[in-house]
């Protein structure tokens, strides 16, 4: 059976330790005391968005963060699932689905317009698991600015 429970203060060193993991598949740094401190301030502040542990029969399988956003073009609320990762262990096991049907049906409950996401052009079964979900490939491309201080 899988279950979600949402995240609170002493989980992060839980999800930490899974952020590693998932960052260091495409070589990702993470610097894991800032990552302690966004969680902290995400917790409190429960307008950024949510997040959720993932349970595969009682064991803690995975995660997935939904941050929030206001947009005009989309008419109110939107979310980006910023990091959706499910231990090796537990992939191809219905884990990362019921991942998506979970979200998909918070979406609705908080009257959220649209979610997006990123995949890695190299992850293909992370690219055919959406798509099998009814995610798109979105007609524009994303860019960033990082802002330096």
């Amino acid at each position: 059976m899988i279950t979600f429970k949402a995240i609170e203060i002493k989980d992060i060193f839980i999800i930490i330790d899974m952020m590693k993991d998932f960052y260091a598949i495409d070589d990702y740094p993470i610097d894991v005391e800032i990552s302690k401190t966004l969680f902290q301030e995400f917790i409190k502040h429960n307008n950024l968005g949510s997040a959720w542990l993932v349970h595969h029969n009682g064991d803690v399988a995975g995660y997935v963060i939904l941050t929030y956003v206001f947009s005009f073009e989309y008419q109110g609320k939107i979310a980006f699932i910023d990091e959706l990762y499910v231990k090796e262990i537990y992939r191809g096991k219905g884990v990362g689905k019921a991942i998506l049907q979970y979200i998909q049906q918070q979406a609705q409950v908080n009257d959220l317009k649209l979610l997006y996401l990123e995949v890695e052009n190299h992850n293909e079964s992370a690219e055919k698991l959406y798509l099998s979900n009814n995610f798109v490939i979105h007609n524009r491309k994303l860019m960033k600015y990082k802002v330096v201080k």
